[in-house]
């Protein structure tokens, strides 16, 4: 499929992101980086599976560095994909690694000046750390320049700079303005190869901060390529759930150049999910915009659409397109009743695929929302595991959220909206949170399960969350 809206075309390595190409597919490997030969069979495995991009984590020098040891082995079995640094706190591990890979990710609110808990900035305040980002980010815009290496500016929720947050809250628009702000900067230094991202574990923050994003961009006349995805979804059919959700809608009305779906499960799982979030979006593409926005639409049965023989095949993308079409009319305000019709799925289905919906875009809570970061080289245990665990111990929660993070890198920042977070710590051991704030630090791994259930026990009702 192809995006509607036009954009800038951003070269990464042999693929080509904007512009009429056609939406790119990317994964992220949760291996350590350090751990060549793990790093490189991972994505050996994510470019078999049909990922045409692959990023993986570069917190510090080393794992730059080594960046050069994984493209090498990976360019010599053949694999010509293009690689993508993530960078968090250091600029010189994005200066090494931008002189290896196509693609690095930074994020604003990793570039800014350090919290100090000032809620107010003058106007010279304001730009005088502009100008600091400038100077920070210059070398690096050099590096990419000489390499033709392109940068993706990673906006999350999670993570804003104090003085933005101070500005506008921490709101679709704080996002939209922290991109704005990084946009002007790459355009003083006369750079343009540039990929942005909208993302936050709420599908309808994510949806309006794109939106109003590509609106900003349209009035300034020129729009960059996007990268969409619901970060920290999570695992399982509550995580595909949001992620087709958020991405379908976009995509469905033209916007998005770029998507991955995060799990916490082992990223190959992500690549089928992502292919068929872009055919259930191709299917309604080919419906009229009435038939799309018209609620009194009878629902068609597709079990055969596309010539499926396949009836299991037919109804996960009858599933898809349903979530699709019916999130998307949410997201944009429908507070109507609707009814799902047609043959496709059962009536007890139906009910399911309603409750998931309105889940979802947070109109409605039937059970405990779950956030959880897909790991990456910086988690510190066995986040899988760990997620099954808490999402068994506590599934009854309606309007509660619980965040199962893997680092205390961007953890805290990115699950500060979660009621409880659960974050690893390293060497075995658990810090604790609710509502942002740490409140048991360093609990042993075993005893970690426990502790949370006594927090959350001792404040809330398990029929009604609250």
């Amino acid at each position: 499929m192809h995006p509607v809206i036009p954009s800038i075309p951003v070269k990464v390595g042999n693929l080509f992101i904007g512009g009429n190409h056609p939406v790119v597919i990317q994964s992220m490997t949760n291996t350590d980086t350090l751990d060549t030969e793990a790093t490189v069979e991972q994505c050996k495995r994510l470019f078999d599976a049909g990922c045409q991009m692959v990023r993986i984590t570069a917190p510090g020098l080393k794992e730059a560095r080594n960046l050069e040891k994984i493209k090498n082995e990976l360019r010599q079995s053949g694999y010509e994909g293009p690689l993508v640094a993530d960078i968090h706190f250091l600029p010189d591990a994005a200066l090494v690694a931008a002189g290896i890979v196509e693609k690095v990710r930074i994020n604003p609110g990793n570039y800014c000046d350090r919290k100090t808990g000032k809620t107010e900035f003058s106007k010279a305040e304001r730009q005088a750390e502009i100008e600091r980002i400038t100077q920070r980010l210059s070398p690096l815009v050099e590096v990419c320049r000489k390499q033709g290496t392109a940068i993706r500016i990673g906006v999350n929720q999670g993570s804003l700079s104090e003085r933005i947050v101070a500005r506008y809250g921490n709101t679709p628009q704080a996002m939209v303005e922290s991109a704005l702000e990084f946009l002007q900067i790459f355009e003083s230094l006369d750079f343009d190869q540039l990929v942005i991202s909208m993302k936050s574990s709420r599908v309808r923050t994510m949806d309006k901060a794109v939106r109003m994003l590509v609106e900003r961009m349209r009035r300034k006349g020129r729009i960059y390529p996007l990268h969409l995805g619901v970060t920290e979804a999570g695992d399982g059919e509550d995580a595909r759930v949001v992620s087709t959700i958020g991405i379908g809608s976009l995509l469905l009305d033209g916007i998005g150049n770029t998507i991955r779906v995060s799990l916490t499960e082992p990223p190959e799982n992500e690549i089928p999910v992502a292919k068929d979030i872009l055919e259930a979006v191709e299917i309604l593409q080919g419906y009229t915009e009435q038939a799309l926005d018209t609620v009194e639409v009878v629902y068609p049965d597709i079990l055969g659409l596309k010539g499926w023989k396949d009836g299991t095949k037919g109804q996960d993308l009858a599933r898809l397109v349903t979530y699709i079409r019916w999130g998307r009319l949410l997201l944009q305000g429908y507070t109507g009743d609707f009814k799902i019709k047609g043959k496709a799925f059962t009536e007890e289905e139906k009910e399911t695929i309603m409750d998931n919906l309105y889940q979802a875009v947070g109109l409605r809570s039937h059970k405990t929302r779950f956030i959880a970061c897909p790991s990456c080289g910086r988690t510190k245990y066995d986040i899988q595991s760990v997620l099954a665990k808490v999402k068994a111990r506590f599934p009854d929660y309606p309007n509660l959220t619980i965040a199962v993070m893997g680092c205390i890198v961007n953890g805290p920042g990115e699950m500060a909206d979660a009621d409880y977070g659960y974050i690893g710590c390293g060497n075995g051991q658990v810090n604790l949170y609710r509502k942002g704030e740490l409140v048991q630090s360093h609990i042993p791994e075993n005893e970690a399960l426990d502790a949370l259930e006594a927090l959350i026990r001792a404040e809330h009702n398990p029929r009604t969350g609250h």
